[in-house]
C-alpha cells in the first residue's frame, strides 16, 4: 500500500498596506459616502447657491449704487469681499453638518469600525470642501456675468485658486471644530452667527476698513478674513490696502492665519473626536 506525500505549498499572503496607503484609502471611501449624501440631499447646497445670487444681487443693485469707492468699480471690489462672505458662512455649514454627524450617531458608527480618526475627519472636511468649491463657483460665474472683471492671467487664476482652496480648507478645519464643541446643529447655528456675521461685516467684504471707526476698524484689520478677502483683491484686481501690517500683506497674512488655524484645529478635533459621543 503506497503512501501520497503532499508537499506543503507556501501562498503569500497579500501585503497589508501602510498607515499612508490606509489612510488614503478609507478616506477616499468616506468621501464618497458624504458626496453620495449631498446627492441625496440636495437641499444640502440651498445655503451654497442661494446665498452667493441673494447677495450678489442685493450689494450690487441696492447698496452698490451709495458705495463710491476711489479707483476701482465696485463690482470688482464686492466679488472678492463675497468669495469671503462664502468662505466664512461656509464654517457654520461645516459645524453644522459635523454637529449632525454626532447626535445622529453617525460619528459613534465610525468608531465602532476600523477605521482611522484622521481618515474621518479628513473626509468631513474634504466633503464640506466640496460644497464650498460649489458656492463659490456660482458665485464667481454671477460676478462674471454682472460685470466683474479680474485683471489677472493665466498664472494669477492658479493663485487666486491655490489661495481660495487654502483659506477653505483653514476654514472648514475651524468649522468642524466648532461642530464637535456645539454638539448640535441648532446650537452650532447660533454659535456660529454671532461669531461669524459681525467679523464678516468688519472684515472689508463689502466697504474699506479705512473708513470704520476706531474700535471696529482695529478688529477688522486683525480679523483673519480681512486678510483673506485683501489677498483676493490684490491678486484679482492689483489692489493695496493701507493699515496694519497683515493689511498692507495680505498673502503673506493670509497664509500665516491658514496654517495657525489648522495647526490648531486638527489636533484639538482629533482629541475632540476621540472623546465626544452621541448626545
Amino acid at each position: 500500500m503506497s503512501t501520497a506525500t503532499i508537499d506543503a505549498v507556501s501562498i503569500p499572503l497579500p501585503a497589508r498596506p501602510g498607515p499612508g496607503q490606509r489612510y488614503l484609502r478609507e478616506t477616499a471611501l468616506l468621501v464618497k459616502r458624504s458626496l453620495r449624501t449631498i446627492s441625496r440631499v440636495p437641499e444640502r447646497l440651498s445655503d451654497v447657491t442661494i446665498q452667493p445670487i441673494i447677495f450678489t444681487l442685493l450689494f450690487l443693485y441696492v447698496f452698490g449704487s451709495a458705495i463710491n469707492i476711489p479707483g476701482i468699480r465696485y463690482q470688482d471690489y464686492l466679488l472678492p469681499g463675497l468669495v469671503g462672505q462664502s468662505l466664512a458662512f461656509g464654517v457654520i455649514g461645516a459645524g453644522m453638518a459635523t454637529a449632525n454627524d454626532f447626535t445622529s450617531g453617525v460619528i459613534d458608527r465610525f468608531r465602532s469600525l476600523p477605521v482611522t480618526r484622521m481618515s474621518v475627519i479628513t473626509a468631513e472636511v474634504i466633503g464640506q470642501v466640496v460644497e464650498q468649491i460649489l458656492g463659490l463657483t456660482l458665485t464667481a460665474g454671477i460676478g462674471i456675468a454682472l460685470g466683474w472683471r479680474p485683471s489677472f492671467g493665466v498664472l494669477g487664476a492658479f493663485e487666486f485658486v491655490g489661495l481660495v482652496l487654502l483659506g477653505l480648507t483653514a476654514f472648514t478645519w475651524f468649522g468642524v471644530l466648532m461642530g464637535m464643541v456645539a454638539r448640535s446643529s441648532e446650537a452650532m447655528q447660533g454659535i456660529g452667527f454671532a461669531i461669524v456675521l459681525p467679523l464678516s461685516f468688519l472684515a472689508g467684504t463689502f466697504v474699506p476698513i479705512e473708513g470704520m471707526k476706531t474700535v471696529p476698524r482695529i478688529i477688522g484689520e486683525w480679523d483673519p478674513l480681512s486678510s483673506f478677502v485683501a489677498a483676493m483683491r490684490h491678486v484679482s484686481q492689483g489692489t493695496n490696502a493701507h493699515g496694519s501690517w497683515q493689511v498692507e500683506h495680505p498673502i503673506v497674512a493670509m497664509v500665516g492665519w491658514c496654517v495657525l488655524i489648522i495647526a490648531i484645529c486638527v489636533p484639538l478635533a482629533l482629541r475632540k473626536f476621540r472623546t465626544t459621543t452621541a448626545a
